[in-house]
């Protein structure tokens, strides 16, 4: 029989070596860092002599270049618009990261350079519109076209990309 020893609560040093241990592991951003600091905290509890002053431990990994929202975002949004996805569902994604819409500056310039491109590559995975093996009928096309919708493209791109005829590229829009 086994059994599981209670971890021992939290404190500064522990806090502070999870903190490392998560960011050595993983991008993140300083929302999910303190997300996933509190859900530690939880867990274990805390035997600290003072408050976990959990802002102030997010923000000195912040200062040392190790957790950086802008970078976070730039790399999110382009793993993502490499998967097809649009300009709404990567920025629902900064957003869920706890992303400030100013650190998204350079990720949101990305997106709106490659949404074309983004479109493409969800075609191209979906089998829709010129990557299809025939036209669908016109239940498929809705679906086709909320398939887009739910990927974060706009209404007009998905129709673009929906309506062209198996084999034809459509023109790219300016």
């Amino acid at each position: 029989m086994t059994s599981k020893r209670p971890r021992p609560p939290l404190d500064e040093d522990s806090l502070r070596d999870a903190a490392l241990r998560y960011v050595s592991r993983f991008a993140t951003s300083r929302g999910k860092l303190l997300a996933y600091l509190q859900r530690k905290i939880k867990e274990c509890g805390w035997g600290g002599e003072h408050p976990a002053d959990l802002p102030a431990l997010v923000d000195r990994l912040a200062g040392l270049g190790y957790v950086d929202d802008s970078q976070y975002a730039v790399m999110k949004s382009a793993a993502l618009g490499r998967r097809g996805y649009g300009a709404r569902r990567i920025d629902e994604s900064l957003r869920a990261a706890g992303i400030a819409p100013a650190d998204r500056a350079d990720a949101d310039a990305q997106v709106d350079a490659e949404r074309w491109i983004a479109a493409e590559r969800y075609a191209r995975r979906k089998r829709i519109g010129p990557y299809a093996s025939a036209a669908p009928d016109p239940k498929q096309r809705e679906k086709a076209i909320a398939a887009f919708l739910r990927a974060g493209h706009s209404y007009a791109i998905a129709r673009r990309w929906v309506d062209a005829a198996p084999g034809q590229m459509p023109e790219a829009e300016e």
